[in-house]
């Protein structure tokens, strides 16, 4: 086999991975495993670069002084990546989150090594210190509209003044330096919305490709109606879980709900079903995958309930995958990804009467449920399989390392 003057094969790339994961397993978490995977299959040489957010618990007295300083410029971080880069000598480097160890630094030391840098954009934090334009119940984009300093005045990273003044304080550096626009080479989108919101927000659009997050290995279409209306996300309030609730509270007791996670509002959220006596409603913590794929398979709907502009939602394209059709808020990229009346069903966010209706119909009509999961499975054949995935992911490399 031939190889290129680094030693890969001929035609492979040298790519290093980034990726701060987070206390909280999540779907950014998922698809960078899944990204690697997929890489590593296709005969890529990936190198993981990778902190976890566990390493803050670590951080005590005045080392958080040091935290602090970190998320804006990580001396270290740069120092060791940069030898890292010098080291390796990739082709390029594939960023997913530097939030909150790794921090921007790196790019600069991408920039000094001449190595091409890749973005996924997996939310809103290079525009909002939170990352999901969501406050106090409602959308909120006033980081965009007025100035960062809008999420300091309402403590929105952590109910805290001084923690969002950290993040927005790291943003505001960052603008200042130019460091998306100069140093990052191509910005993934995962939708066409998300791609217009951070257009709006100041990023180059001819920097920015749309990729879609994917489903792999495939979980096989489902064989039945499905026996049960299925949630599965993180409990927090931007994800409209009580807007689910209030809806069976509407519901005969025949229809019961499944809702798998974890996070900050579950306590609350199962004091709630109790307190209104929905005994069709099981909560479920956090799954294997495997088992919660299962539990996608074997429902008759997805219920996507999020009240905030979501990226993507991997929930959606899980479901495509196992033929299940998906009830969801009328609202950004929901209704890019379902097609109202062929691959699942619109309801007016935070609108629980409305959403019981869709669900009382869905159980009405099992025939058209099955004809839209039928949709559903042709819609990830179509968008959402590693296959479909893989070359635009190259196509988006080429792009980034032909900028170098």
């Amino acid at each position: 086999m031939q190889t290129n003057h680094e030693g890969t094969p001929e035609g492979s790339l040298k790519i290093v991975l980034v990726h701060n994961t987070y206390q909280q397993p999540g779907g950014e978490d998922a698809v960078f495993e899944q990204e690697r995977q997929m890489l590593e299959h296709a005969g890529h040489q990936v190198i993981p670069y990778c902190r976890t957010n566990w390493d803050v618990e670590s951080y005590k007295g005045m080392r958080q002084l040091s935290l602090a300083k970190g998320t804006i410029w990580a001396s270290d971080t740069r120092r060791n990546f940069l030898h890292l880069l010098q080291r390796e000598k990739p082709d390029l480097a594939h960023v997913h989150n530097t939030f909150v160890l790794i921090s921007p630094s790196i790019y600069s030391a991408c920039c000094q090594a001449k190595v091409p840098v890749v973005q996924t954009l997996h939310n809103y934090r290079l525009m909002c210190p939170v990352g999901t334009f969501f406050r106090d119940g409602k959308v909120c984009e006033e980081c965009v509209t007025s100035s960062l300093w809008q999420g300091v005045k309402h403590k929105c990273y952590h109910s805290s003044h001084s923690a969002t003044a950290i993040v927005a304080l790291m943003l505001a550096t960052h603008r200042l330096r130019n460091t998306w626009n100069r140093e990052i080479s191509c910005f993934i989108a995962l939708s066409e919305f998300a791609r217009d919101k951070f257009v709006e927000g100041g990023l180059p659009r001819e920097k920015i490709l749309v990729k879609p997050n994917f489903v792999s290995p495939d979980p096989g279409a489902r064989t039945g109606n499905g026996d049960y209306a299925l949630f599965v996300g993180r409990l927090s309030p931007e994800k409209g879980v009580g807007t689910i609730l209030a809806a069976w509270k509407q519901l005969p007791a025949s229809i019961p709900l499944l809702i798998i996670g974890g996070g900050p509002d579950q306590a609350q959220l199962e004091a709630q079903a109790a307190r209104d006596g929905l005994t069709n409603v099981q909560f479920k913590s956090h799954l294997p995958r495997e088992e919660t794929l299962a539990a996608i398979n074997n429902a008759r709907v997805m219920i996507i309930s999020s009240e905030w502009y979501e990226t993507f939602c991997m929930a959606i394209a899980e479901s495509y995958a196992c033929s299940t059709p998906v009830i969801c808020s009328r609202m950004g990229v929901m209704q890019e990804l379902v097609a109202d009346g062929r691959t699942g069903l619109h309801f007016t966010p935070t609108d629980p009467e409305d959403l019981a209706r869709k669900v009382e119909w869905a159980w009405a009509h099992p025939d058209e449920m099955r004809a839209m999961g039928r949709e559903a499975r042709r819609e990830y054949e179509a968008k959402y399989t590693a296959e479909k995935n893989y070359p635009i992911l190259i196509e988006i490399y080429k792009r980034a390392m032909q900028g170098r």
